[in-house]
């Protein structure tokens, strides 16, 4: 909706736009029958790229309230870094109805009730989609100049690419998180701002809790919360086993729900606002996104292109930027004329120079945070993050460790050494790989080289990592 939206804008409304959803009207976004499964929450910073881009602006009731940033607290929640300012949580099942009131106003068009299945091809471009009308069960076909994919993480379209190589079509396993999350009303119980904060989203890192992930909860009002955890599959075998435990993820939120104790008396949402989307569990990407995100005639954008933040998996903000960034992009090349790879490339740049660029250094530093017991999570951020180490993680990027360069620092225990030396690890990798991406090729001449680059260093940092597993 936001790519449209921007094509819409860019375009003075002189294009022809369409959107296809698999929903009916009511349901318009809906991810799975579980509904729009996500955490909600947005920064201040990304709703206003998109205001100030595409002139789209979001309030009540979408915007259901508000918050002053994210606080992330230590296994033993002795130690809380503050990150990403102001933001919102959002009404994931109004918002699509606020978007598709907006849209309508743009002149663009919407197909309800369409599973795409596939591309159309004429040689080697994209030039449409198929799949079924579900209102007729008729085939259902439709051409274009550009297709820009939005399907989600696992995305048919994606999966299927024909005309390239350099789009990558399968995610690995490992860059999966398994999350989950209610929407509930509860009863003040004890008053533990490390347990529920009206003012900020709380994010718990903890190994027995949320093993390779974190839990969340997340305000929506004063006595109402989202509130869930992710996982990483390999990492919940190991806890499950170092635990003795059978564990999934169902059953670890509920056990956190259970275990909070400022929250009392929870109980699922039936607002007519959520009735379709209280609960549910659903997979997120947090790897860099797709090292090449077009083809001739064809485009990612959002989960399909896997933008998710690699260090805690949130989407709205890179999709809100891409979004943005990539109406632009395909109006450009419609209107030049020129819709292959080459003409849609501008789109690779603008991302990566805008939001992407840090992307490979969060998933290199999340891959070592995925390794590290509570006492060494504990430890590094009670020891090791200086003023500008925070600084950098508030604004989404990677820190610098700047206390474990210290020299003379004593360092406790076998363990913490390792933690120091990967920390420092992780940060050299970093500068590189930012400086690698500030040099993303401007053609698709230079990829080949670029991305070979790219990822014998990526595959480096995972073997060097591996040591670093406990």
């Amino acid at each position: 909706m936001i790519a449209a939206h921007s094509a819409a804008h860019y375009s003075n409304q002189k294009i022809s736009i369409l959107v296809i959803d698999r929903n009916p009207p009511i349901l318009l976004g809906r991810k799975s029958i579980n509904g729009w499964v996500c955490g909600d929450a947005v920064s201040k910073e990304a709703v206003d790229y998109m205001g100030s881009h595409i002139k789209v602006s979001w309030g009540a009731p979408e915007i259901e309230h508000k918050v002053k940033g994210v606080m992330a607290l230590s296994p033993d929640r002795e130690t809380s870094i503050p990150f990403d300012g102001d933001g919102f949580l959002l009404n994931r099942q109004q918002l699509p109805q606020t978007q598709y009131k907006e849209a309508l106003k743009r002149g663009i068009n919407v197909d309800f009730e369409v599973n795409l299945t596939g591309l159309i091809y004429d040689g080697n471009q994209v030039v449409g989609v198929e799949g079924t009308d579900k209102k007729t069960n008729q085939p259902y076909k439709k051409t274009a100049k550009v297709v820009i994919d939005a399907t989600g993480v696992t995305s048919m379209l994606r999966n299927q690419i024909k005309n390239t190589t350099k789009m990558e079509r399968r995610i690995d396993r490992t860059d999966l998180e398994s999350t989950g999350r209610h929407i509930m009303y509860f009863d003040q119980g004890e008053d533990d701002l490390s347990e529920f904060d009206p003012d900020y989203c709380l994010i718990h890192l903890d190994q027995d809790i949320a093993p390779g992930g974190y839990g969340w909860v997340f305000p929506k009002g004063k006595n109402k919360v989202n509130i869930g955890l992710g996982v990483e599959k390999t990492i919940l075998d190991k806890r499950n086993k170092r635990l003795g435990k059978h564990d999934d993820v169902t059953g670890l939120i509920n056990q956190y729900v259970a275990r909070n104790r400022a929250i009392k008396n929870p109980r699922i949402s039936t607002d007519p606002s959520d009735v379709n989307n209280a609960t549910g569990n659903f997979q997120v990407s947090v790897r860099r996104q797709n090292d090449c995100m077009v083809a001739n005639g064809f485009m990612l954008v959002g989960d399909s292109a896997w933008m998710p933040k690699p260090l805690d998996a949130g989407g709205i903000g890179p999709a809100l930027i891409a979004g943005s960034i990539i109406g632009k992009n395909a109006v450009d090349a419609i209107e030049s004329g020129d819709v292959t790879e080459k003409g849609l490339w501008q789109y690779n740049v603008d991302y990566t120079r805008e939001y992407g660029y840090k992307t490979a250094g969060l998933e290199v530093f999340r891959r070592l945070l995925q390794m590290l017991t509570n006492d060494q999570i504990n430890y590094g951020m009670k020891h090791f993050l200086g003023n500008m180490d925070v600084e950098a993680i508030s604004k989404g990027e990677h820190p610098d460790f700047s206390m474990v360069g210290k020299m003379g620092m004593l360092i406790r225990g076998a363990l913490n050494k390792k933690l120091a030396d990967g920390l420092r690890y992780t940060t050299q990798q970093n500068r590189w790989l930012t400086e690698h991406y500030r040099n993303y090729p401007t053609t698709p001449d230079g990829f080949e080289e670029w991305n070979k680059k790219l990822l014998k260093i990526m595959h480096e940092s995972y073997e060097h990592l591996a040591k670093w597993d406990n």
